[in-house]
Formats: structure tokens, C-alpha cells, sequence
């Protein structure tokens, strides 16, 4: 079982890691077209973003090198979870973490910032732009709080084996 985890857990960082760059290497080729934002549906515009910081901003003076040691920090310490993962979903969720981190610390270290375009807004409020490893990321998340959900739900086994082990 744990090989089909890792297996799926290392299809998700390079599906997510790899959609990332090359959406990323769509909006800086078209770059000129994207600075003063292209409308696509009236409540989301694609516009090309220099992203200093980290989500929302935060941290945009903290310098970029920091930032991309960190993030490989944090990747360092999902993949070992990885390694250790018992079950498909959790494997799939760290993958989606770690390859949505491995994209943005390749565009700090290429760009020394990070490069959002998805810009989606209502009634004149934009939420911060964002990018697909921004997505991988919070997705994956997403995951991880289910897959816990769905652990503490469980009922307990009688012969002490997890749920997890049977997923």
C-alpha cells in the first residue's frame, strides 16, 4: 500500500508543480496583454502580478531567498510525511502541498517573486491574485483537513488496526 501512496503522492507534485509553471510561462509571455488585466467573465480578469510576500502579500519585506528557504523547509518536512503516509488521500493531498510549494519557490528563486494572474472580484472588492500552485496548495489542504476529519469520525477497530491502513 505504501508504494502506491508514494506513487500517488509524487503524480500530484509533479501534475500540480507542472501545471503551475507552464500556466506561469503563459502569463509572462503574454505579459504586455496582462499588466492592465484581460476580462474573461464579468467577476474574473487574468493580470500578471509580482507577489513579494506570501498569501496576500504578507511578509513582502522579508527577503526573497528567505521566502524560497522556507518554502523548501516546509517541503523538506512534507516529504518525509510523504514517505510515511499510510493512505491514498493523505499521500495525494501532500503531493498537491509540496508540488504547489515547489513552484512558487522556483519562481522566487528565477524571479524573486512570485508571479500571480488569476484575478477573481465582486462588486468592485478583488480577492488577491493568485497562481494553479496557490490552488494545488489550498486544495491539498483541503484534503488533509477531510482525510483528519475522517479519521476522528472513524469508530475505533477492535484489532487495533487504523481506518487509514485500509484506504
Amino acid at each position: 500500500m505504501t508504494g502506491s501512496v508514494r506513487l500517488i503522492g509524487m503524480a500530484c507534485v509533479l501534475a500540480a508543480f507542472t501545471l503551475d509553471q507552464a500556466s506561469k510561462a503563459l502569463a509572462i509571455a503574454f505579459a504586455p496583454h496582462l499588466a492592465a488585466g484581460i476580462e474573461i467573465l464579468p467577476v474574473f480578469n487574468l493580470v500578471l502580478v509580482h507577489n513579494r510576500g506570501v498569501s496576500f502579500g504578507l511578509l513582502g519585506l522579508v527577503p526573497w531567498w528567505a521566502l524560497a528557504l522556507f518554502g523548501l523547509a516546509i517541503v523538506a518536512v512534507l516529504a518525509v510525511w510523504l514517505w510515511r503516509a499510510q493512505n491514498r488521500v493523505l499521500g495525494g493531498a501532500l503531493g498537491l502541498v509540496i508540488g504547489g510549494a515547489l513552484g512558487n519557490v522556483l519562481d522566487r528563486a528565477r524571479h524573486g517573486v512570485v508571479k500571480d494572474f488569476l484575478d477573481f472580484h465582486l462588486a468592485g472588492y478583488h480577492w488577491p491574485a493568485f497562481n494553479l500552485a496557490d490552488v494545488a496548495i489550498v486544495c491539498g489542504v483541503g484534503l488533509l483537513l477531510l482525510d483528519t476529519l475522517r479519521d476522528s469520525a472513524s469508530p475505533a477497530r477492535p484489532d487495533n488496526r487504523s481506518a487509514a491502513a485500509d484506504r
